[in-house]
């Protein structure tokens, strides 16, 4: 019977988790441990401590999927799932104006 080697002690474990939340950085603990940032990000993730970064465009908004436009688009205009399939083809961009314009008009 083969014996399972551990990648972490208890004691980096708790190290880790410690550093984490007192705001180091993933790349900064791996480099101590000598483990790439993936494993640190691993250990973490099944420890429940690490959060994922959020994303942002250039100018600071959050970043709103192309799936999202379309939805939007397809709940104003009542659009069936096929009709909003075909929405997601589209450049993002277009979507994005495309669902301002809506937002913006008044009713006929």
């Amino acid at each position: 019977m083969t014996t399972k080697t551990l990648n972490y002690t208890p004691e980096q474990t708790l190290k880790m988790v410690s550093d984490y939340q007192a705001g180091t950085t993933v790349e900064s603990i791996a480099e101590s441990l000598g483990k790439s940032v993936r494993s640190v990000v691993a250990k973490l993730s099944r420890e429940k401590v690490y959060v994922a970064k959020t994303y942002a465009t250039k100018t600071g908004e959050p970043v709103v999927k192309k799936d999202q436009h379309a939805d939007a688009i397809a709940a104003v205009l009542g659009l069936t799932e096929a009709e909003t399939e075909s929405l997601t083809k589209a450049n993002k961009t277009a979507l994005a104006k495309i669902f301002a314009a809506l937002a913006n008009s008044k009713p006929i």
